[in-house]
């Protein structure tokens, strides 16, 4: 990940502001723009790029003690650098919990119901399906990691393994998040921040080989596959060196030196690179081109996106960036457009003081807003730049966006809820959300329901065709139903509010819908796991029919989509589920069932303990014909569908 590289031993710290469409600095009380839409203008040239970047990257250099995350450091020596369609070919499978068909998302392990194809710390593994023997390990890494993590796309017998040597691969919208803002929320850290990873391109037919490999500058934010065609999201920053200095400097010293580097730096310290490393071990290292590149009218010049399309069946060899000089870290896809927004100030933590009369002091925050931009990716090759627009508030993930009808739908939460503990009284909270309606095409604001949740946040998303669905949370849960039927004058229909919240929610049917979270007492504290059912047959008034609770119990599926399964044929739900009990953790993938107004308990796996520590934390749930397959980072296990019997056991070496 590149960073501005600041020398050590100086009195202040120097940062780089990563608010996209501001000049403003953090802590300043500036004034959220109104919905609006914009155009990317592309620059006329490397010399008109590197002049512009320049500017405005200068001018978002400043001094402070709190450093945005995605800013590195060095020393002056050197620079830190809906669930797809399931194939008509037997047995039936259960493919990833994509939130859009045909826009596969990565994850850690994909079927095409013949073969189970994992990656775990480094290593791919295919497994034939019906001997239930693992047919190749392929090492990926010089040697086996013991850390880092890995997630995979799938086209016929091609792969793209998306290999982190360290941290997380956590995009936004999948992973858990942290919020500082009250009560841990489901989301995705909204934001990249893993380093060194490597995209690995190979061959599955025969004996599965590496074609090549693929590392771009950056860092990664999130990928689509549609069709044949990759869609990679690489977040960067400008590589610029600010000479140190001997002994101490005051702040206005540092800052005119950390300017004048700005200033200095060459056109390359913005440009995107990457390089690619064929299957003879060949490395070809290639940069960006300056017209590849393009900016809104406003920007901070500290980030920039990349967009590479990679067809997964002409390899390596014709990699296509397109680039903006925008921050992103929430993606979202159709199989026509892709959409790549910002939540500029979702690091920010703030922290409700009271003054000696024990009332609040409300803190300075800086405007909150989200830019979108949309590309055009039905055709292959390079993705096409479509529009931008800004809206109120910041996302939740992926889930708060969707296309329909040549419209875009929108949810975000303006100001904060300001508790001075998760659950308590939200009296001086700010906040509240709103869904917005823009044209696609365009990106500009059509309508808004606005309102929702005064005093709390989302939780939750979910738009299905015509209809929306938003839980917001501090006390209680409302689950909001949306009439967007006439883009020019949404409103809610209806709304139940309960105790605890859903933090996901799955459509079972055009008129239910399931809801996994957190049961909390009136009070607003969590107190464990529960399943929700609701009937949304009559969107003014919606029920839920049936509620299920676990407590002491979490599971993954609460933040993390593709953790959940849902199988039609049976009505079987499934979701890993975990608790630590005298020393001891406990995982086991919990099996329900789900009909009519009832939602049941069938039983549960449990993968064999091979530490002292207890069983293997079950990541996903994968059923092919009558078999379910657990997946953990220990091994798989294969069990019976119907009894939940085992029927194999599959441990890593």
């Amino acid at each position: 990940m590149r960073g501005v590289a600041v020398g050590a031993g100086v009195a202040g710290l120097v940062w780089v502001a990563t608010s996209v469409g501001s000049d403003s600095a953090p802590g300043s009380q500036a004034t959220t723009p109104p919905v609006s839409g914009m155009k990317l203008v592309a620059y006329g040239g490397c010399a008109d790029m590197v002049a512009d970047l320049r500017a405005h990257a200068a001018r978002n250099v400043g001094i402070g003690g709190v450093t945005p995350p995605g800013v590195t450091y060095a020393s002056a020596g050197g620079v830190t650098a809906q669930s797809a369609a399931t194939p008509s070919a037997s047995p039936a499978y259960s493919p990833t919990n994509d939130y859009v068909p045909g826009a596969d998302e990565p994850d850690l392990v994909k079927t095409d119901g013949d073969r189970l194809i994992t990656v775990e710390r480094g290593v791919l593994r295919v497994v034939d399906a019906r001997t239930e023997q693992v047919t190749t390990r392929l090492l990926l890494s010089a040697a086996p990691q013991t850390w880092g993590a890995s997630n995979l796309l799938v086209e016929g017998d091609r792969a793209l393994v998306i290999v982190s040597a360290s941290g997380m691969l956590t995009p936004g919208g999948g992973g858990a998040a942290l919020s500082g803002l009250g009560a841990p929320t489901p989301g995705g850290y909204p934001g990249p921040i893993d380093n060194g990873t490597r995209y690995v391109l190979v061959d599955l037919s025969g004996q599965p080989r590496v074609l090549g490999t693929f590392t771009p500058s950056g860092s990664y934010v999130d990928a689509r596959l549609v069709g044949s065609t990759v869609r990679l999201v690489v977040r960067s920053q400008p590589e610029i060196v600010v000479p140190q200095s001997s002994g101490q400097v005051d702040a206005k010293t540092q800052l005119a030196r950390a300017r004048a580097a700005v200033q200095r730096a060459p056109a390359t310290a913005w440009l995107p690179e990457y390089q690619v490393r064929d299957a003879d071990g060949h490395t070809s290292s290639r940069t960006a081109a300056c017209r590849d590149v393009s900016h809104p009218a406003d920007y901070t010049g500290t980030s920039m996106l990349t967009v590479y399309s990679i067809d997964l069946n002409a390899g390596l060899a014709d990699v296509s960036p397109v680039s903006l000089a925008a921050d992103g870290d929430t993606v979202y896809a159709t199989t026509t457009s892709l959409y790549i927004a910002s939540n500029p100030q979702w690091w920010l933590q703030p922290v409700l003081e009271r003054g000696a009369d024990g009332r609040p002091i409300m803190p300075k925050l800086p405007p909150q807003h989200t830019e979108i931009h949309r590309f055009d990716i039905s055709a292959p090759g390079p993705a096409r730049y479509v529009a931008s627009g800004v809206v109120p508030g910041r996302l939740l993930n992926q889930y708060s966006l969707s296309e329909y009808d040549g419209y875009l739908r929108v949810a975000t939460t303006s100001g904060y809820a300001l508790a001075d503990e998760p659950g308590q009284s939200s009296a001086e909270s700010t906040s509240s959300s709103s869904v917005f309606v823009l044209r696609a095409d365009r990106l500009t604001k059509v309508s808004e329901v606005d309102g929702l949740g005064g005093g709390q946040r989302i939780y939750s998303v979910r738009f299905i065709g015509p209809v929306g669905y938003v839980v917001t949370f501090q006390q209680m849960d409302p689950l909001y139903t949306l009439d967007l039927r006439d883009p020019t004058a949404p409103r809610v229909a209806g709304a139940v509010e309960l105790t605890g919240y859903s933090s996901y929610l799955y459509p079972v049917s055009e008129t239910t819908l399931i809801g996994v979270g957190e049961d909390a007492t009136t009070q607003g504290r969590p107190i464990g796991l529960q399943m929700s059912l609701f009937d949304v047959g009559n969107p003014s008034h919606p029920l839920r029919i049936a509620h299920l609770v676990k407590t002491n119990l979490q599971s993954g599926a609460e933040w993390d989509p593709h953790a959940f399964l849902y199988w039609p044929q049976t009505g079987a739900a499934v979701l890993p589920v975990s608790t630590w009990q005298s020393g001891q953790f406990r995982a086991s993938a919990l099996v329900l069932r789900v009909g009519g107004s009832q939602i049941a308990i069938r039983g549960s796996v449990t993968q064999p303990s091979t530490s002292r520590y207890g069983q293997a934390g079950i990541m996903r749930s994968v059923v092919i014909g009558d078999d379910l397959w657990t997946v953990s980072d220990d091994g798989l296990m294969v069990s019976d569908l119907s009894t939940l019997g085992r029927r194999a056991w599959i441990l890593y070496h």
